[in-house]
Formats: structure tokens, sequence, C-alpha cells
């Protein structure tokens, strides 16, 4: 053993009490190897700690282990310019018992190179060693409550001494405390976040939630639906949600969370409609404080929120096709990264995504990938139109007005069998949703403790919708006049609104559609409205 030499107390000293002040994990790590490698007669200090494959392994068998290399700090004599901060290279992975790193890790004991010039056993690259006259290695166990979590190393330019040794181990000692705490400090901050986040997209979501209820109704339509979700709820299958505009298709994917393995976890929803183009990317990944203007902190996206649980995207056709590449990345190898941020993070989400387009049509136009498409429709569900199950609509519309009677504070009113078969006789354009405000609406006017209901056509005689637009349409429209049509049928409802869009008596109420999906067609349209 070599002679004692003058060793820095005071430096340990202050490095042991700002390590114990240190929560965050790396902030221990790059602390420990940084001041340790400014010491005099240190060339390199390197911490590794223990980490478990991601490779599936047998039930019965836990995942191999291995040491990975999280922090590194030290100077070259040869190569003023080299950096030995960098953490990848040939030393930044070890399987457990290989070289001196791999053997402390598997056997929790230490490993000590005195002097160099009498022992070069543990010495994997001699002549590295020698061109940076390396003389002393001292290598110790990170052990916290008689578990090896990791491996401090430390790389000298004259020999260990005794005394030194003493206060690596007692170093030791202290940053295997410091990194656990400063996991679970992590870990807690995880937690507060994601509750913070859920909560926060579960206010926005109640604040914008219409009142459906549970999925009701026994026509043939709606059972073959529930059976249909029945079978997919308890796989962890991606499920493709299509049908018309106020069909209910949330209330699908709600249902299908609800009776899931994930029912415990989160269901977060994003309208996909209603995001701006160049919000997209922030708002399902997240973004890093300062990533661009606006982004005044770090914020997770709705993919972090659903975490262990289900996102649902609704209106998925509405997904800019240069984002959809990073969504099927995500879709297939459960990784991401926030914008403006370069750290790869991990998430279990199962998707449930809704439309009323056809996308198989839109990725063969290439207006939607393809890959993508078939990853998102693994289990299709198609949800009738309410004109598909009008036996449904009596017990639809005293569900819609119960609901309002109690929000409205009214008495509660009753549907009458008069009422209840007009109802039945209209074609219902806008399907649930438009039934569910015609009965709001009613509710509001009523006088007694009896609905009245005011229909287009109540005529049984009258054709209907579909044969209206049949005897209109004799020939084969192109896309360009269907859409210069709808175009048409925007303004036309906004000239009847007076420009209104959202609320009561709006234009998006009178279509039978969402506030946010005539938003967005009116910008694709260049739909602008001036008052008269």
């Amino acid at each position: 053993m070599p002679e004692s030499k003058p060793v820095q107390t005071d430096a340990f000293k202050e490095l042991l009490l700002d390590v114990a002040a240190e929560r965050s994990l790396q902030g221990v790590l790059q602390l420990i190897v940084n001041r340790v490698a400014r010491m005099e007669h240190t060339a390199l200090s390197r911490i590794w700690l223990i980490e478990r494959s991601k490779t599936s392994e047998p039930a019965s068998e836990k995942p191999p282990e291995f040491l990975q290399l999280l922090a590194s700090a030290g100077r070259s004599i040869t190569e003023p310019e080299a950096d030995w901060s960098r953490l990848d290279g040939r030393f930044s992975r070890f399987p457990m018992g290989e070289r001196k790193v791999g053997k402390v890790a598997e056997s929790g004991a230490a490993i000590v190179v005195w002097d160099t010039n009498d022992d070069k056993t543990w010495i994997a690259d001699p002549d590295w060693a020698q061109r940076e006259s390396i003389r002393g290695v001292a290598a110790q166990p990170l052990i916290f409550r008689g578990e090896v979590i990791g491996v401090f190393a430390v790389f000298m330019r004259t020999p260990v001494c005794a005394d030194e040794l003493i206060w690596h181990r007692m170093l030791a000692d202290h940053a295997a405390a410091a990194i656990v705490n400063a996991r679970a400090f992590e870990e807690i901050d995880r937690l507060k976040q994601h509750l913070e986040l859920e909560n926060e997209y579960l206010r926005e979501e109640v604040a914008t939630e219409g009142s459906f209820g549970e999925i009701i109704g026994t026509s043939p339509a709606i059972r073959s639906t529930t059976e249909q979700i029945r079978v997919v709820a308890k796989t962890d299958a991606n499920v493709m949600i299509t049908g018309e505009s106020g069909t209910g298709k949330e209330l699908v994917a709600r249902e299908i969370h609800r009776r899931s393995e994930r029912a415990k976890g989160p269901m977060v929803k994003v309208n996909c409609a209603a995001i701006p183009h160049e919000l997209f990317e922030s708002e399902f990944f997240g973004h890093a404080e300062g990533a661009f203007t606006g982004a005044l902190k770090n914020r997770a996206g709705r993919f972090e929120a659903a975490d262990g649980g289900t996102l649902f995207l609704d209106e998925v056709g509405e997904i800019p096709l240069a984002l959809q590449s990073k969504l099927l990345r995500v879709l297939q190898e459960g990784t991401f990264e926030r914008v403006g941020e370069e750290q790869t993070r991990e998430v279990d989400v199962r998707i449930v995504a809704a439309t009323n387009r056809d996308l198989l049509k839109e990725s063969q136009a290439g207006r939607f990938r393809e890959d993508l498409y078939y990853r998102l429709n693994v289990f299709p569900i198609e949800v009738a139109p309410l004109r598909q199950r009008k036996q449904d609509i009596p017990s639809l519309a005293t569900h819609f007005l119960d609901a309002a009677c109690h929000r409205m504070s009214k008495p509660r009113m009753r549907l009458t069998k008069k009422v209840a078969e007009s109802l039945k006789r209209y074609d219902w354009p806008g399907n649930i949703r438009e039934l569910q405000n015609l009965i709001e609406r009613a509710t509001i006017t009523a006088k007694g403790t009896q609905i009245q209901v005011t229909l287009p056509t109540l005529d049984t005689e009258a054709p209907t919708i579909t044969e209206q637009i049949e005897d209109v349409f004799e020939e084969v429209l192109t896309e360009s006049q269907l859409r210069q049509l709808e175009r048409k049928n925007i303004l036309n409802a906004l000239a009847k609104t007076d420009g209104k869009v959202s609320g009561t008596g709006g234009a998006a109420q009178l279509l039978g559609i969402k506030a946010s999906t005539l938003t967005s067609r009116m910008k694709k349209m260049n739909v602008r409205w001036i008052a008269q």
C-alpha cells in the first residue's frame, strides 16, 4: 500500500454536504463527478448505475441487468480538446461481472489498484493509462440498504492512498442514498405533474362535454355495437370508430375504456379538428420551456397525460400529414420527444380513434398515411346513424328530457306518445346531437309538464331529406362540386344565424355538427362571414 499523501479533506466535506442537498438524479451524479474530477491528481471520475433490459423475457425471469454510464468528468493531458464528459463509447455499458466495474457491481466489493506500476491486472486499456499517466484506480460500489445500485470509479495520476480511499468510500455511501432519494423525488414530481395534467385535461373536457350519459337503446344496431365493445374492450387493440357526426362515437370510446383493463387509468380526449396545425406536435407530445414563442414552461402533452390509460383521438382524419409519421412512431415504439427537447420518453397508451371521414379513401388519395390508417384500424366499429335506430328515439329523448330538467331545475316533464311518434318520423341529419339540442330547446320553452317540438316536417307523406337530395342530384357530382355545395350550405347557415357559429341557435347547431368542426371547415374553405 503506498504511503499517505495530502488529501483534500475540506473539498470532500463540502462535497458531502452539497450532495445531501441536491434533489435531482442528474444533479447528484454530475455534482459528484465534476467536483472529484477537479481535485488534485484526479484524471477521470465516473458513475455507472444498474439498469434492467427492456427486452421481453419469460414472466418467471427478471430482465437482465447491466451497468450504464450516466456521469463522467475529467481532463486529458495528451489531448486537451478531448471531451471526457461523453457518455458513449467503449466503456459506456457493462454486463454484470465484466471487467472491474462489472465485478464491483456483481460482488458489492470495492476494487483498488493502488499503483499501476505494480499491478496492471485491472487496467482495461494499458496504452491509454500510460499516455495519461494513470497510477491508481479506485472503484467503489454504490450500496443502499444492502443492494448495489451502481459503481463510482476514480482514475488518478498518483497512487491511491488509504486516507483517500476512506473518503471515496464515505462519498460512495452518501452518493447511494442521494441517488435513491433523487429518484424518489423525481417519481413524486412525475406523479404530481401527471395528476395535475390529467386534472387539467379533465376540467377542460368537463367544460365542453355534453350529457349523453350511457349508451341507450335496444335496437339491433345498438345491440351490435355494444357486442363489439364487449369483445374488444378487454384487449389492448387499437379501435377505429366510424359514423356520421353526432352519432355518439365518444360514448363508444368511453365504454371501451370503462370495460378495459385500463379503466383505473386516465382517458384523455383530443379533438383533432380543434387544434391549430402549428400546435399539433406540442399538444400531442408536450414542449420544453422556450421551445417556441409562448412556451413559458415545460408542459407535458396528451400522450403523457394518458400514460397507462386510453387516448381518444376524435376526428383523427384532421391530423396534419406532416405529423402522422411521428404519431405512427409512438404507436409502433411507444417513444417520443417533447418539442424542443432531446430526451426520449416512453409511454404506454391505448389508442381509440374516431372519424366521420372515409380514411381508406383518404389514404388512397395520399391525404392520410396508409400505414397509420391500418395501425389505427385494427378493430373497426361503425356507429349507426339515428335514422337507422328509430326505435331508440323515445328512450333517448326521455333521457335527454330528464337530464335537461335536472340541469335547469325544472319539474320533471314527460314525453307524450304524439311527440315521440313525430320524433320517430323525422330523418335526423344531425343524429343524436341534434335530438339532444331539440329536446333542450323544448325544455326551455315548455310552459307545463309536457314539451312541444317543432320539426322541419312531420308529414309522413312529405319526402325525407334523403329523397329530397336524390331529387336534386340526378347526376354524379365531382368532388369539387360537392365542396362548393358544402361551402354554399355553410354560408346559408351563417346567413340564417347572422354569423353566429356556436351556442344555441348558432350555425353549428343548425348544421347538426360541433362548433369546432364548423370552425375547422370554414378555415379549410376560406369561409369568412362579414355581418351585413
